[in-house]
């Protein structure tokens, strides 16, 4: 079986968000945008096949999720991380973001504290700071080469806290956190009856010399973690906007269900549904083949940047198709990095800042796209640099 990454297809007419807000964003169209975290590659013929068979029912009322959705998921984690869930612990939700700010929502209180690690995805802040939660910030390590966590300001930040969010792996310092950091995390929640959020979207997005650890399958009887995951990254689907948390603790699970339920929270889009389940059931050959290339794009571009643009340095990700870059080397605040990036090398990306002040000085550049692309793109931004005075 075969598939063709290097296809061009374009998105210009079907309103995708990374290309109609570019005027909004960086204040031209002329950008290649390399930001949003969705990718320009056709989703597997199964998922296509499932939605085109679903749509031939010309009724899309109100639907209930099947026991074949949750029975998808079930297999896949099982197969593919070795974590064997139950049914009951599953609520599918709208989306990972939603859900993880439904999560911080039932199970603390106003005032009490969330940590996050920055830099990271943003949305991480915002689920605190918008719901009335103190924001407790537990920045990560960075040596120069790669992030790693840091266990003793961890430990003192969990004294004031109820909850923490793990982004794992993270986005959008790309790391594949190890079994023994994990554990370390683990202990500390146990020492300070703290729970975790684990985002674990990224999960099977890691390149094949990595292994990723699904936290609740370290921990025992996991009760005091809520693990969301989703095949949008995965399988290139995240506008049908479907996900699941996976709660092992019923007293969390029901207080999660019933936040859930007050905020009427629907999952019930029949495409979607569809869409879930054929990704977890017949995906598993296309994500295989799209790792291998991800993987080939990121050796070149990693190769490129450290012969021909010195001045950047790619923090080289363990897994995602995004690229961390630092560019502080080139002397410029943030507003003047994103202006060079936008208007010298015509590159929409995500601004390091966005993710935190220790992001401040970084990109983060979007690699899930046809290869020739990322290159070009790449070409463009070494003229750009070579302009500098």
């Amino acid at each position: 079986m075969s598939f063709d990454f290097d296809q061009e297809i374009s998105r210009l007419t079907t309103h995708a968000l990374k290309f109609a807000a570019r005027q909004n964003m960086f204040g031209t169209e002329d950008a290649q945008p390399m930001w949003v975290a969705d990718m320009d590659f056709a989703a597997p013929e199964a998922v296509t096949n499932a939605l085109i068979e679903r749509a031939r029912h010309p009724v899309y009322g109100y639907t209930l999720p099947p026991e074949s959705v949750y029975e998808s998921l079930i297999c896949w984690m099982q197969q593919r991380h070795g974590w064997a869930i139950q049914r009951d612990w599953v609520l599918l939700t709208p989306g990972v973001v939603p859900s993880i700010n439904a999560t911080v929502l039932a199970l603390t209180q106003p005032g009490e504290g969330v940590i996050a690690q920055s830099p990271v995805y943003a949305p991480f802040f915002s689920a605190a700071t918008q719901t009335g939660r103190m924001l407790v910030l537990n920045p990560l390590r960075f040596d120069g080469q790669r992030y790693t966590f840091d266990f003793g300001h961890l430990e003192s930040c969990a004294t004031k806290a109820r909850l923490l969010l793990l982004c794992s792996p993270h986005n959008p310092v790309g790391r594949v956190w190890r079994k023994d950091e994990l554990e370390q995390i683990l202990a500390i929640a146990r020492r300070h009856d703290l729970t975790i959020i684990s985002d674990e979207i990224h999960a099977d997005l890691v390149y094949p010399e990595f292994h990723h650890h699904a936290l609740a399958s370290l921990a025992g009887d996991a009760t005091n973690i809520v693990t969301a995951v989703a095949p949008s990254k995965t399988f290139n689907i995240p506008g049908l906007g479907l996900s699941a948390l996976i709660v092992p603790d019923a007293e969390r699970r029901r207080a999660i269900a019933q936040t859930l339920d007050m905020i009427h929270m629907s999952v019930g889009n029949p495409f979607s549904l569809a869409a879930f389940e054929a990704a977890y059931r017949a995906g598993a050959p296309w994500l295989t083949a799209l790792l291998v290339y991800l993987r080939e794009t990121r050796d070149e571009a990693a190769r490129f940047l450290a012969e021909q643009l010195p001045q950047i340095r790619l923090v080289a990700p363990e897994a995602t198709y995004l690229l961390w870059l630092d560019c502080r080397a080139l002397g410029m605040n943030d507003a003047e990095l994103k202006r060079f990036m936008t208007r010298d090398a015509k590159l929409g990306l995500s601004p390091g800042a966005q993710f935190g002040a220790q992001g401040a000085g970084f990109m983060r550049m979007n690699i899930a796209a046809p290869r020739h692309q990322v290159m070009a793109a790449l070409q463009r931004l070494r003229d750009a640099v070579s302009t500098l005075g």
